[in-house]
């Protein structure tokens, strides 16, 4: 019965992680996808988020709700700006300089954070009703994960309902399909820009905010986590919603369980099943063939 608990204390863990997963990486699947900007800063964007949120609640006594929702307000904004100064000017460049400049603002972002608020780890204080534990029948859990993983699940439904149901949603999936086509039909693909990196950019950092208790926050968060982002985006696919929330399921619990069981190369597993699925398919697990 203990090792019963225990396996599905695991899997919690990892469901949790995964939710965690999924909603800082989903902005970034449908800005690449949508796009074809290979924006690796997407992970700053998560970091500034988390920092807006933590700070908010430490220095002007902000509630955890209203926090999370200043940082996605004010990481939008940020990233609109961001978008129209700075990424519209290399949507037409390379590869290269695309990495090249989003690893960089990485940097800038990294060395902004350290020097206005230090390099230590900024822990977050959650409200009373989401500590301790909760009675789930089978076992005790923490309040704070399972809250996590009802909030992800809420997410994913209202992110797929807005896609499949929406305008909005209908233009950024033919924009995602056939950019030019789209083009034809009278969307406005600048403004369709704009308002989508910004959204997923406040996703984001809606994702740091949740996440800043489970994974840490620190100015080494962009790319102490950036290759997870990426393995995310690229087992689900680009602008698949439901890819990204499967693919991002399946590492959080893979990572979870082979960093409990097998801790000497847990991370190295996963790397190693990332490379296989893309070269058995490149288009990612749950990604249409192009």
């Amino acid at each position: 019965m203990i090792w019963g608990v225990d396996v599905v204390g695991t899997l919690l863990g990892g469901v949790a992680a995964g939710m965690v997963l999924f909603i800082v990486s989903v902005g970034l699947s449908v800005t690449m996808g949508l796009m074809g900007f290979v924006n690796l800063a997407h992970g700053g964007f998560a970091m500034l988020g988390g920092y807006a949120a933590v700070l908010s609640m430490k220095y002007w006594g902000l509630g955890f709700l209203p926090a999370l929702l200043l940082a996605f307000v004010a990481v939008a904004a940020l990233s609109a700006v961001l978008e129209r100064l700075l990424y519209a000017r290399l949507y037409r460049a390379g590869e290269l300089d695309q990495v090249l400049f989003t690893i960089g603002l990485i940097f800038v972002m990294t060395a902004s954070v350290t020097l206005l608020v230090g390099p230590e780890n900024q822990p977050l204080t959650l409200p009373v009703y989401l500590q301790g534990q909760i009675n789930l029948g089978i076992a005790r859990y923490r309040t704070y994960s399972a809250a996590l993983i009802g909030v992800g699940i809420a997410i994913a439904v209202g992110l797929w309902l807005g896609f499949e149901r929406t305008r909005m949603g209908a233009q950024i999936r033919a924009a995602v399909d056939n950019r030019r086509m789209a083009e034809s039909l009278g969307i406005n693909i600048g403004r369709l820009f704009t308002i989508t990196f910004a959204f997923g950019s406040g996703m984001a950092a809606l994702g740091g905010g949740l996440g800043a208790e489970f994974l840490g926050l620190d100015p080494q968060y962009a790319l102490k986590y950036l290759v997870y982002f990426l393995i995310v985006v690229a087992v689900g696919g680009l602008g698949r919603v439901t890819g990204v929330f499967y693919a991002a399921l399946l590492i959080g619990v893979l990572d979870f369980v082979l960093k409990k069981y097998v801790p000497q190369g847990g991370t190295m597993f996963i790397y190693g099943l990332t490379i296989l699925m893309l070269l058995w398919r490149p288009q990612g697990l749950f990604g249409k063939a192009a």
